[in-house]
C-alpha cells in the first residue's frame, strides 16, 4: 500500500484538500464512510459522527449517526449542506477524520499548535460499494445503542442483545423495514406531523421503535398513541416514554373497538384475533389513514360459515387444510375491500411473533388514483357465493358506514 503524507503543508490547505477529497468521493460515487473523532466541543458525552451515505424520497444525502456514550442522535441531509456542515466541525469540533472510499483511505488530523497531518493511501484491492438506498440496509433501520431497547430489556446497560430477545429484535427491524417502504411509497410527507395508532401495544416494543425512527431517524414529527387493554402496561410504558423523552408517545388504555376514531395517518394492529383485525382495518379506513399494517390471528368467523364445494372435501377434511383455507380466504376478502377502498394492498410473511406462529402481515397503502370498485366488489361476491360466505365482518362494517355498497 502506497502511502503519501504532507505535513509541511498549512492546516487550511490541508482542510480545503480534505473536503476536496470527499466531494470527489461522493460526486464518483466511490463514498462509504467518513469518521469524526477526538471530539474539543462542549456537548457532554459525544464521541464522535459515523457519517455515511443513503437516498431519502429519492435524494442523496449523508447521514450523521452522533454517537453518545448511552445514545445515538440521526440527522440526514442534502449533499452540499451536509458537506459545509463537515467542513465547520473540522477542527473546531472534531481532530481526527478518518475517510473510506472504494480506493482510497484519508487520514486528516489536527495537532498542536495549529499543525495538521493529511494521510492518503491507496487501497490493494477495490472495495465493495455500499448501498445507499434507505429501504436497502437493513442495519440502518435502528441500532442496538439506542436507549428504549434497554429500557424495555431487549439490551443489557452495555447495549448488547440479551439472547432471549434475539426474535423480538429481528421482529423490530423487519417491522421498520416494512414500515419505511410503505412510507416512501404512501403520500405521507416528512415535514409534517405524523400520526400514528398501534393497537394491542402490549409492551410497547413497536410503539417505541416506530416514533424513535420518525423523531431520530427520519427527523420527522412523530406523534404516536399506543393502546392497550392491560392497564399495567400502559402505565409502564407511559413510564417509560416520559423517563427516556419521548416526546409525542403516548399510551391510552382500551382497544380498537373503544376508542373513538380520529384523524391518523398510520394503522397499526398486529395480532388482532378474529373479527378485532376487521375493526382495526375499519378503524384505520374511517380515520383516513395512508398506511394500514396488520398482522391477523384466528379466522374464526369465516371458518365455521365456508361450505366447500363437493370436489375439495377430500382435501379439506383434514382439521388443518381447513384452517389453512379459512385464513387464505378471509385476507383474501379482506386485502380486496381493502382495494375497495382505495388502497394498494399486499399479503405476506412477515415475521414470527414472540408469542405466536402466526407470521402474516396486510399491508395496505392509499393509492393516488383508487381502482375501480365495481370490479373488486364484483370479485369479492364471487367468492363469498363460491365458498358459501354470509358475512364478512369488515365489509359489513364498511356497507353501514357507507364506504362500499
Amino acid at each position: 500500500m502506497s502511502v503519501t503524507a504532507t505535513p509541511a503543508q498549512s492546516a487550511q490547505d490541508h482542510h480545503a484538500q480534505f473536503l476536496g477529497l470527499l466531494e470527489n468521493s461522493l460526486s464518483q460515487n466511490s463514498f462509504i464512510k467518513l469518521v469524526l473523532a477526538k471530539y474539543v466541543g462542549d456537548e457532554a458525552e459525544l464521541q464522535r459522527v459515523i457519517i455515511k451515505q443513503l437516498t431519502v424520497k429519492d435524494q442523496p444525502c449523508l447521514s450523521f449517526v452522533y454517537r453518545y456514550k448511552t445514545r445515538d442522535i440521526t440527522k440526514n441531509l442534502p449533499l452540499a449542506e451536509a458537506v459545509q456542515l463537515i467542513g465547520g466541525l473540522l477542527p473546531e469540533s472534531f481532530k481526527n477524520a478518518h475517510l473510506l472510499s472504494l480506493t482510497d483511505e484519508v487520514q486528516f488530523e489536527y495537532g498542536k499548535k495549529g499543525k495538521s497531518t493529511l494521510f492518503k493511501s491507496k487501497a490493494q484491492q477495490e472495495r465493495e460499494a455500499p448501498t445507499a438506498g434507505h429501504d436497502r440496509e437493513k442495519k440502518r433501520y435502528l441500532e442496538l445503542t439506542r436507549p428504549f431497547l434497554t429500557d424495555l430489556g431487549v439490551t443489557n446497560k452495555q447495549h448488547e442483545l440479551i439472547p432471549s430477545m434475539s426474535r423480538k429484535w429481528k421482529q423490530i427491524n423487519k417491522f421498520i423495514e416494512v414500515f419505511s417502504h410503505a412510507l416512501t411509497s404512501s403520500p405521507l410527507k416528512l415535514d409534517q406531523p405524523i400520526k400514528v395508532a398501534d393497537f394491542g401495544s402490549g409492551k410497547g416494543y413497536l410503539t417505541f421503535a416506530i416514533h424513535d425512527y420518525l423523531r431520530n431517524t427520519l427527523q420527522a414529527e412523530g406523534q404516536v398513541t399506543g393502546v392497550e387493554l392491560r392497564e399495567d402496561m400502559v402505565t409502564l410504558c407511559n413510564n417509560a416514554a416520559a423517563r427516556l423523552d419521548h416526546p409525542g408517545l403516548v399510551f391510552e388504555c382500551g382497544d380498537v373497538r373503544s376508542v373513538a376514531p380520529s384523524a391518523l395517518d398510520v394503522m397499526i394492529a398486529l395480532h388482532a384475533c378474529d373479527i378485532a383485525t376487521d375493526y382495526a382495518i375499519h378503524m384505520g379506513i374511517r380515520s383516513g389513514a395512508s398506511i394500514i399494517m396488520c398482522s391477523p390471528c384466528c379466522h374464526k368467523q369465516i371458518r365455521l360459515q365456508i361450505q366447500s364445494p363437493a370436489l375439495l372435501k377430500p382435501m379439506l377434511q383434514y382439521g388443518l387444510h381447513m384452517g389453512q383455507q379459512a385464513e387464505m380466504v378471509t385476507d383474501s376478502l379482506r386485502a380486496l375491500l381493502l382495494e375497495a377502498c382505495g388502497y394498494e394492498t399486499k399479503v405476506f410473511e412477515f415475521i414470527s411473533l414472540e408469542h405466536t406462529n402466526k407470521n402474516k402481515m396486510i399491508l395496505a397503502v392509499k393509492r393516488a388514483e383508487p381502482l375501480k370498485s365495481s370490479d373488486i366488489l364484483a370479485r369479492i361476491q364471487e367468492l363469498k357465493t363460491f365458498y358459501g360466505i354470509q358475512e364478512q365482518c369488515l365489509e359489513t362494517l364498511l356497507v353501514a358506514d357507507g364506504f362500499i355498497s
